[in-house]
């Protein structure tokens, strides 16, 4: 009874949020929209006047979409009023929340044209002092508990409306769900209309957003908090994590103040820089800046693997329903460690001067990110700033009004997440970057690919350099490992050729970004078998795309093909002795390219290559084309370097057979090092001779590729990470007693995949006819 009186004050919530009529009116219809209706209309009477206010044109891009979104309402309304008023337990109204939802299509057009209209209506204001008197005597009904029956606001607030709106009705659905029972009728639609609702909130450009959070200077002026987040600084030689807030004025760095058990925690200001005052140093002033400290990625990825092995003990524990104390230890160890993580893996330099003097260097993960920041304090710039010095009372006033005006709460991490949020998507997404319009110059370009894993973005692809054009069509087919992740970002780059602007820092991007974009990865439209083709829209620039997704079990299944011409799913002994050779042809071919053109590669065989392209070079292989090495020399490396992990991928067993693999994973667990070392080697001789020899030569060239790590920046841990699981994980049969959830991807097995392949690596060269030699004296039973 509780839920139900609870589930019924918000549905008068919603009501009252929609009824928006004039004050002792009968109750009518309103919506976000009704407000701004009233100056439409007169606009509209006037258009066709010998003294019209505006044209209709004008009009029509101002108050665009707001007829159509106010019948939306009107409809939503209606239906929902009586059900209201005569409430009792058997009425379902689920239904109408979910179709309130599924027309946010026309708010999406209202908000791609939001920033057309502000625009349009700046400029008639400026040209026009009938309409400027009009926006600025603009009035609504007041909220409900205040005295005054009306409020003035801004045209560009009232433009607003229909965005908070969403956002409003969003918060209500969400409080609406937590006092519906899961076995109601509603509780699955008003679930699919949230769901709905925060995929739309999240795709749309934060810029529109005016944050309606502020705190009001000593002189009356209002400051506006724009944006904040969590940054990683480079402060004295060490990382910090930092929460840094930018107001209209000025960006302030703080961190979070230590403080007891039930007290009110406050900021402590770090240092704060006016924005009249702030400059981003050019690549050419940037040299004498701190050295960025790299973390190896053998380190990184060792703890993303610690992560989710923590991660997995906490399933199972929940699983078992074990003591909520071993759970809550199991969190804490796993946020210190993705804490770790967060500070750790961010490279790429975010530099911000003073013109004063003082420096501050702090390092992002994503370009993305950085793009965001940067462009949100030029923009302020734009307007007439003063220089300021603040006194000790205005800081700390200032730094006092973080702790409220906050809009990001919790350090990004994946154990912040309450249980019931979305864990994200674990597999592969594939992606095809189709083309682009709306340069309005040629220029020479390409696109990269982000997606979020462990709380934060990074770079996963790149297309080429479509050289000279204002639609690049490069039609690049890629295949991105998700970790948890929940968003995919497209940034599109105009290239820099210029060496003069090219910075000695490496992870300095110093190509123009021309336009970026965000959508969020729904997993029921995504976990299709069928390609899912879409459009991001970025700074009048329209990237299409298509996208579908593989869970990682099924990425790694082994079918035997049914062909046993080809060399793709076929057993490498039946290749072997077609070819009357040691090490199939493939193998040798594509290491022979790798080594010739590609070890200098930076992130050979990490990178991933152009799908269609790896496509092309396995039919090449499987048809045993003459023109096999005309191909090779032609195609781009990362191609063929994907090529030979395919092939790999796609044998019908494992290089290192489904028989030995639990011994494998065995030896690889002892503790003593010359019982492990006569184990492992002890298994290498039980292999086949096709497998070991091919093995051992694959061996002996990741090595070689490990030397150049200075310049590929591919480590052997970054090797066997990558060539671990294909080589060693179970085909499909053998493979159900190691299986575990599909979310784990670093679990207990890919783990223990990972250091079989990197004890090899680690190990001294291994001769083929030394092992044999040896055969004699041991048993080859396992």
């Amino acid at each position: 009874m509780e839920e139900e009186e609870e589930a019924i004050g918000y549905l008068d919530k919603v009501l009252e949020d929609e009824d928006d009529s004039e004050p002792g009116t009968p109750t009518s219809p309103g919506s976000p929209f009704s407000a701004s209706e009233k100056p439409m209309k007169p606009l509209k009477a006037t258009a066709t006047t010998s003294q019209p206010v505006l044209t209709l044109q004008q009009i029509e891009t101002i108050f665009y979409k707001i007829q159509d979104i106010y019948e939306i309402h009107k409809e939503f309304y209606d239906n929902l009023c009586p059900k209201v008023q005569q409430w009792d337990s058997n009425i379902t109204m689920g239904h109408l929340f979910q179709k309130l939802a599924s027309q946010l299509g026309v708010y999406k057009a209202f908000v791609d044209n939001y920033k057309i209209a502000l625009e349009t209506a700046e400029k008639c204001s400026q040209s026009n002092y009938q309409f400027q008197k009009i926006s600025e005597e603009l009035k609504v009904k007041g909220p409900k508990d205040s005295k005054e029956s009306h409020t003035s606001v801004t045209m560009e607030a009232l433009l607003y409306k229909p965005i908070d709106r969403v956002t409003r009705s969003t918060l209500v659905l969400h409080d609406l769900l937590k006092h519906t029972p899961s076995d109601h009728p509603d509780y699955p639609l008003l679930q699919d209309a949230l769901r709905i609702s925060q995929n739309f909130l999240s795709s749309i450009n934060e810029d529109i957003d005016p944050r309606r959070t502020a705190v009001t200077t000593p002189k009356g002026e209002t400051r506006q908090l724009i944006k904040d987040g969590f940054l990683v600084e480079l402060s004295e030689g060490s990382r910090k994590l930092r929460h840094v807030f930018l107001f209209t004025d000025v960006l302030l760095c703080a961190k979070l103040k230590k403080t007891a058990v039930g007290k009110h925690q406050q900021y402590d200001c770090k240092w704060y820089v006016p924005l009249a005052d702030l400059v981003f140093p050019s690549p050419e002033e940037s040299e004498h800046c701190p050295q960025v400290h790299v973390i190896p990625d053998h380190e990184l990825e060792d703890m993303k693997m610690k992560i989710s092995a923590i991660k997995s003990e906490v399933q199972k524990e929940k699983a078992n329903k074990g003591q909520s104390r071993a759970i809550e230890r199991l969190k804490k160890k796993m946020f210190e460690n993705e804490f770790w993580l967060l500070l750790n893996s961010p490279a790429i330099p975010f530099r911000i001067h003073n013109r004063n003097g003082k420096s501050y260097l702090f390092l992002l993960s994503s370009d993305y990110e950085r793009s965001e920041w940067r462009e949100a304090i030029q923009k302020l710039q734009k307007k007439d700033l003063q220089a300021f010095v603040l006194s000790s009372v205005e800081l700390q006033v200032l730094t006092g009004s973080c702790f409220k005006l906050r809009t990001v709460h919790n350090i990004p991490v994946t154990s912040n997440k309450d249980d019931d949020e979305s864990p994200g998507l674990y597999g592969f997404l594939h992606v095809i970057v189709h083309s682009a319009k709306g340069f309005k110059q040629s220029a020479n370009l390409y696109c990269t690919l982000e997606v979020d894993s462990f709380g934060y973005f990074v770079s996963k692809a790149k297309t080429r350099v479509f050289r000279d054009t204002t639609e690049p069509q490069w039609n690049e087919e890629f295949e991105i490992e998700l970790e948890g992740s929940q968003s995919l970002r497209i940034l599109c780059y105009e290239k820099c050729y210029d060496k003069t602007k090219l910075n000695k820092d490496n992870n300095e991007i110093v190509d123009k970004i021309m336009g970026k974009g965000q959508i969020q990865l729904d997993p029921q439209a995504v976990q299709t078998k069928n390609w899912h083709m879409d459009v991001i829209e970025m700074n009048g620039i329209k990237v299409e795309f298509s996208m579908k997704f593989t869970s990682r079990d099924m990425s790694l299944k082994r079918t035997p093909s049914k062909k046993q011409t080809g060399v793709f799913g076929v057993k490498i002994s039946v290749v072997t002795k077609r070819e009357r050779s040691k090490v199939p042809y493939i193998v040798r071919q594509c290491i022979e390219e790798v080594e010739k053109r590609g070890i200098e590669e930076v992130g050979i065989y990490r990178i991933s290559g152009v799908a269609t392209d790896i496509q092309a070079l396995k039919a090449v292989f499987d048809a045993n084309n003459k023109d096999i090495l005309v191909m090779l020399s032609d195609m781009d490396i990362n191609a063929i370097a994907g090529t030979l992990k395919l092939y790999f991928r796609e044998l019908p067993e494992p290089l290192l057979t489904d028989r030995l693999y639990p011994a494998f994973m065995e030896g690889i667990a002892l503790s003593d090092p010359a019982a492990k070392e006569n184990c492992m080697m002890h298994l290498l001789r039980s292999l086949p001779d096709p497998n070991l020899i091919t093995f051992l030569f694959l061996l002996e060239h990741l090595k070689r590729v490990a030397e150049k790590e200075p310049i590929n920046k591919m480590s052997l841990h970054n090797l066997a990470t990558v060539f671990g699981p294909t080589l060693l994980r179970p085909s499909e049969g053998e493979s159900k007693g190691h299986l575990t959830l599909a979310s784990d991807i670093w679990s207990h097995d890919v783990m223990a995949q990972v250091q079989v392949l990197l004890y090899y690596l680690q190990h001294p060269p291994i001769s083929f006819t030394e092992l044999k030699r040896n055969t004699l004296y041991f048993s080859t039973d396992v």
